[in-house]
Order: structure tokens, then sequence, then C-alpha cells
């Protein structure tokens, strides 16, 4: 190869190279697109007239949080889970998610004793493929003497 058909050769080449990562490296603007935006989902659509102390439910680009959800009035550890599992659900669907898109569940039992009652209520409400789940006893009871407390981590 004489040095002409070298240095034309080495040009192709370099030129080729520069389009391959002008293609496949996003631009600044296209990055900005992709960038995840926080989102807070509020109860009844309206923002609160002061600032919040927590927020119940946050999206986070196609991860969504809602925090523990309990259940404040009479009955056994039946009907707690059960309405909070009803509670959760419909957080859930009203940030465009379902219970089957749950990647991530946190239970806290009141009592340990209540385990099996919660899980009879628990199974199923997930679908086929439940999330994966951490259940602990809270030391102390938990606020606002629900017998159980449940948060999640979901998928939009």
């Amino acid at each position: 190869m004489n040095k002409t058909n070298r240095r034309s050769f080495i040009r192709r080449g370099a030129t080729a190279a520069a389009a391959v990562t002008a293609a496949t490296i996003p631009t600044a603007a296209a990055a900005q697109a992709e960038k995840p935006v926080k989102k807070v989902h509020y109860r009844n659509g309206r923002k609160p007239d002061k600032p919040p102390l927590f927020n119940g439910t946050v999206s986070y680009g196609n991860l969504l949080f809602i925090a523990g959800v309990g259940y404040h009035s009479e009955g056994d550890i039946k009907v707690h889970t059960k309405a909070v599992l009803d509670q959760i659900q419909q957080q859930l669907e009203s940030a465009g998610s379902s219970m089957e898109k749950v990647l991530k569940c946190n239970v806290y039992l009141n009592d340990l004793k209540d385990f099996a009652g919660m899980n009879e209520m628990f199974q199923g409400r997930f679908g086929a493929e439940p999330p994966v789940r951490t259940t602990i006893a809270a030391a102390g009871g938990i606020p606002g003497n629900s017998l159980v407390e449940i948060d999640v981590i979901a998928v939009i």
C-alpha cells in the first residue's frame, strides 16, 4: 500500500469511527429528556395548602413509592390487612400502576402472633408472582393503633 492510499484509508476509517460514535452517544438534549423526574401523587389530585410532614405516594421515573398505610378502626388482623391492601391497590391504580407491578413490600405487624392471619389476607393479592417482602413486628407497636402497616415500591 503506498503512502497516498494509506492516508486515504486512515481518513475513511476515522470518518466512519466518528459517525458511529456520533450515532451511539446521546446528545445532551436526549440525555436531559431521559432524566427521571420526581412527581408527588396527591390524594384527590390536590396539593395541600401547607407542606405535609411526608408524601404518601411519590414516583421517580417509572418507580412508584407508597408510604406505610395502616388501618385505624376496629377489627382483627384480617380486617386491618384487607383494608390496608385495598387502600394500597387504590393508590397504585390512581398513579397508573397495579398490585401485579409491586416489586418490594414491607409489612410491619403490631404483634408477631398476627403473622398467619396477615398472610391469609395477603395471599394472592399481588397476582401469580408476588413481590419480595420483609415482615417484622414493630417494637412499641404501629402508630395510630393499627395492627399492620404496609409500604410498597412498584413500577408504573
